[in-house]
């Protein structure tokens, strides 16, 4: 393959003003690509380092020396993709690293593409599939959980999960097919009701992952959250504390908000994809019917929908027709503006919301009762992230696709199919799982998952 061949380069930091920028160079003449740009001020050539050594030195081109610089030099195979690696630590500015990686270029580097770096060290056995998958969940990491979790996964905690289901079920299938192949040989022979009950534990750890999806899901990519109510019941004021700035414009005037104003924030450690909404009531107003339309959309398609009612008033019709709407949805009741005088009493929203908070958006008071709430009603409170969790959907898609396929052996043993049937699907089930972790893996689904990864890593 001729992956292996070039030498590749490109920026690995962010492109902007700061303390330092980092040039990354991979491949067989890395080490060659850097010295033809850095001189080291001790005068020992990087050639002759050893790996895991830094240098000081100068950054020159064509025209003269440009910057001081660090050069780390990584020696194959200990380094992250498995080839030769320098890294070029010059000043951040956007002039001199962009400056840093042209002279990289013009002496025969070939720029990345994206993901680059990470696919050589998946295709060096640095790396698994679905470890590579994990590296970029944990540059998008959120919060601690989902960094914990994306670390968990870099670290082989599905890999090595998978692995292990794949194993049990390739001995399984090579006993099987010894025994149908070689009757006649001294070997233990294949009963249906073992075989069947070996099957339904690989079944049951499978679907014991798939059932964990969601929650994972979550932990990577937060939560999809709408906030909806009547207007001037508090939903922007609520927004704003949760984002811990102002966000949404705050007037006395109902009708206020007219469009979606969404924002990512933190609520102690679960991640919200917060959408503040129009006022959902009836009104004339054709700017506000179409933000009112726009509420319904993001409440129809939300994860979890933080319900306000003004707690200084009683509970309105409109307010029972909006809970009823909720019925078998997360959601939860926020009773607002609890630092005035209550006349919405708790016991009116029996039957129509799981759990209710009171809180004052104006103070604050009471918004840790509600992130408790949110993890609670999401089950987050017990989850361990640095268990096994899918990652993704193809992830999702191979693991499903392992677990009907186990479904159909264990049916197939117990309506009594010939053995060979069973084997088939024994085969139709290990493959998804080696495809996931990337051990029987196209060049197409290696090529789709990389072309997400930024470019640099």
């Amino acid at each position: 393959m001729s992956w292996h061949l070039s030498t590749i380069a490109a920026i690995s930091t962010p492109l902007g003003t700061g303390g330092v920028g980092v040039i990354r160079i991979s491949g067989p003449d890395a080490i060659r690509t850097a010295e033809a740009v850095f001189s080291p001020a001790g005068g020992q050539p990087l050639s002759a380092s050893h790996g895991y050594t830094a240098h000081y030195g100068r950054l020159h081109d064509r025209e003269g020396e440009f910057d001081e610089a660090v050069a780390t030099v990584f020696r194959a195979p200990r380094s992250y993709t498995g080839e030769d690696v320098v890294e070029l630590s010059c000043h951040g500015g956007l002039y001199l690293v962009q400056r840093t990686l042209r002279a990289v270029l013009d002496h025969g580097a070939s720029l990345a593409g994206p993901g680059e770096f990470t696919k050589r060290a998946y295709l060096n056995g640095k790396l698994s599939l679905a470890q590579a998958e994990s590296v970029m969940d944990l540059i998008g990491a959120a919060g601690r959980q989902s960094a914990q979790a994306a670390l968990a996964g870099r670290d082989g905690a599905l890999s090595h999960k998978i692995d292990g289901i794949a194993a049990e079920l390739v001995d399984q299938a090579a006993h099987l097919a010894a025994w149908n192949d070689y009757p006649d040989e001294d070997m233990e022979s294949v009963t249906p009701e073992p075989l069947a009950a070996a099957l339904r534990s690989s079944l049951r750890e499978c679907q014991a992952l798939l059932d964990g999806y969601d929650t994972g899901r979550i932990l990577r990519e937060g939560v999809d959250t709408a906030i909806i109510g009547r207007p001037n019941v508090g939903k922007s004021t609520l927004m704003n504390l949760l984002a811990g700035t102002q966000k949404s414009i705050v007037t006395a005037i109902p009708g206020t908000t007219r469009d979606v104003v969404e924002e990512t924030v933190l609520a102690g450690e679960i991640v919200l994809r917060l959408a503040d909404t129009a006022g959902i009531r009836d009104t004339d107003d054709p700017v506000e019917q179409a933000g009112v339309q726009l509420a319904r959309r993001r409440l129809e398609s939300a994860q979890l929908v933080l319900v306000v009612l003004d707690r200084s008033e009683p509970l309105s019709e409109g307010d029972q027709a909006l809970l009823a709407s909720l019925a078998g949805r997360p959601a939860i009741a926020v009773l607002n503006k609890s630092d005035l005088p209550p006349q919405l009493e708790e016991k009116a929203l029996a039957g129509l919301v799981s759990q209710t908070v009171e809180i004052s958006a104006r103070t604050g008071e009471g918004a840790e009762n509600l992130i408790q709430a949110i993890a609670e009603l999401l089950h987050l409170s017990d989850v361990d992230p640095s268990a096994p969790l899918l990652a993704n959907e193809r992830q999702r898609i191979c693991l499903q696709k392992a677990a009907t396929a186990l479904e159909e052996a264990v049916q197939a043993l117990e309506e009594g199919v010939t053995l060979d049937a069973v084997s088939v699907c024994l085969d139709e089930a290990i493959g998804p799982l080696l495809e996931l972790t990337g051990r029987r893996v196209s060049d197409a689904v290696v090529d789709a998952v990389f072309a997400q990864f930024c470019v640099g890593k």
